[in-house]
C-alpha cells in the first residue's frame, strides 16, 4: 500500500512549476478582478452600428408591366434589400410601387388570403409585381402579416396590407411592420380619405403614434433616412366600393395624399341591391363612371390618383388594362387552390367512370366562384 501510494505522489517542485505558470496566466488575463468592494472588468469600446450593405436578387420574372423597371430608389419598405441571397452589388435599388406608377408602368399582382409564407414566397417567386396581404377577409391579423411580409422581402416582392377596417390603431400597427403600400377598405367619402392620409402620416401632418427607432419599418431604427423618406414611398390606398363611393370617386381620388383608388365590384353590387351580381348591367354602369372618374385625376397637378381594380370572370386582366387601370389584382392565393384541387378531384373520378371522356366541355363559367374582395 505504501509502494501504491508513493506511485501517486506529486513531485513538490511539479506542482510549485505548475502554480507558478498559472499566476502568470492569471496576470496576463484581460479580465482582472480586485479584492475590493467592487470588480474591475475591462469593456471595449462601443462601436457604431452602420447600415447593412443590400443583397440583391436578380429578378428576371416576366411581368405584367407595360414598362420595364431600370430607374432606381433608394430604399424598400418591404426591407427587401436586406433579404434573400446572391451576390451583392452597388448602391442599387428596386423602384417603389410608388414611383413605378409614377413612371408609366401597369402592375399585376395576388391578394393572400392564406396568410401562409410558403404560398407568399410562391408569388413572389412567379413574378407578380406586388402581393396584397388581406386582413380585411383573410384569418390572419399582425403577426402573420409579418410572417408573409418577410417572404414577400426574401423575393424582392413589394407588400400591400389591406386593413380590416379604416382605424388609426390598425393602420399604425401595419405600418409599423413596413409594407410599400396600405389599403383602406370601405371608403365612401372626401372627409374618410383625409382621415385614412392622418392616419399615415406622422405629426404634425397626421395623427399617426410613432416608435420609428424600433419598428421593423425603419430597420429597427438602423435606416436613419426613414423619416425623410416614409411618406414619399408609402402607397396609400383608398377602396371605393359602395353606390356612395363610387359617386364621389372623383372626390376621393383627389384628395392630398390618396395614391390610388381600389374599385371593389363586389361590395359595389351588394350595396345596389345585386348580391353576387357584379356582372349586372347597372353595376358595370356605376363602376365604369367611377372608373373615368379616376381616370379623369390621374396625373393633374396638385392632385390626382391611380386606378386599381380585381379582375372577375367577366372582366378579365387584359380588359382592365385596355380601359386604363394601373394596377390589377388577377387572383387570390386561396381561389387559385380552390379551383386547382377542384380539378384535380374531377379528373380522377371522372377516369373512373368506364366510357368517360375526359374531353368533356364543362361550363366553367357557371360554376366559377367569386372570390371575396
Amino acid at each position: 500500500m505504501a509502494a501504491a501510494a508513493a506511485a501517486f505522489t506529486c513531485p513538490t517542485t511539479i506542482i510549485s512549476t505548475a502554480t507558478a505558470a498559472a499566476a502568470r496566466i492569471r496576470s496576463k488575463s484581460a479580465l482582472s478582478f480586485t479584492l475590493s468592494n467592487t470588480w474591475s472588468l475591462p469593456i471595449a469600446k462601443p462601436f457604431p452600428l452602420k447600415t447593412p450593405n443590400p443583397v440583391r436578387i436578380p429578378n428576371t420574372s416576366p411581368k405584367f408591366s407595360t414598362k420595364s423597371s431600370k430607374t432606381t430608389s433608394n430604399s424598400d419598405l418591404s426591407l427587401a434589400d436586406n433579404a434573400g441571397s446572391g451576390s451583392p452589388s452597388a448602391s442599387v435599388s428596386p423602384q417603389t410601387l410608388k414611383s413605378r406608377l409614377h413612371s408609366g408602368e401597369t402592375l399585376y399582382g395576388l391578394f393572400l388570403l392564406s396568410f401562409s409564407p410558403t404560398l407568399a414566397e410562391i408569388a413572389g417567386l412567379a413574378g407578380y409585381d406586388f402581393v396584397v396581404v388581406d386582413m380585411e377577409h383573410g384569418p390572419g391579423g399582425i403577426p402573420d402579416a409579418l410572417s408573409c411580409l418577410r417572404a414577400l422581402a426574401a423575393t424582392r416582392t413589394p407588400a400591400i396590407l389591406r386593413l380590416p377596417e379604416s382605424s388609426p390603431t390598425w393602420a399604425k400597427k401595419a405600418l409599423d411592420l413596413g409594407p410599400q403600400g396600405i389599403m383602406f377598405p370601405m371608403i365612401d367619402t372626401p372627409k374618410e380619405a383625409k382621415k385614412a392620409v392622418s392616419y399615415c402620416r406622422f405629426p404634425p401632418a397626421g395623427i399617426r403614434g410613432t416608435a420609428h427607432t424600433v419598428v421593423r419599418a425603419s430597420g429597427y431604427g438602423i435606416d436613419e433616412g426613414y423619416l425623410g423618406n416614409y411618406a414619399d414611398e408609402l402607397l396609400i390606398m383608398c377602396q371605393v366600393e359602395s353606390e356612395d363611393g363610387a359617386k364621389r370617386a372623383e372626390e376621393i381620388a383627389t384628395v392630398d395624399g390618396v395614391d390610388c383608388v381600389q374599385m371593389g365590384p363586389l361590395d359595389l353590387s351588394a350595396s345596389m341591391g345585386y348580391l353576387w351580381d357584379p356582372g349586372h348591367k347597372k353595376v358595370r354602369e356605376m363602376l365604369r363612371r367611377a372608373e373615368k372618374a379616376v381616370l379623369g385625376t390621374t396625373g393633374k397637378a396638385g392632385g390626382g390618383a391611380f386606378l386599381a381594380g380585381f379582375a372577375m370572370p367577366h372582366d378579365p386582366p387584359e380588359q382592365m388594362k385596355s380601359r386604363g387601370y394601373h394596377m390589377v389584382s388577377g387572383a387570390v392565393d386561396v381561389g387559385l387552390f380552390r379551383s386547382a384541387a377542384v380539378e384535380d378531384v374531377r379528373r380522377f373520378k371522372t377516369s373512373l367512370i368506364d366510357g368517360s371522356d375526359d374531353e368533356t366541355d364543362h361550363d366553367k363559367d357557371a360554376d366559377e366562384k367569386y372570390w371575396s374582395e
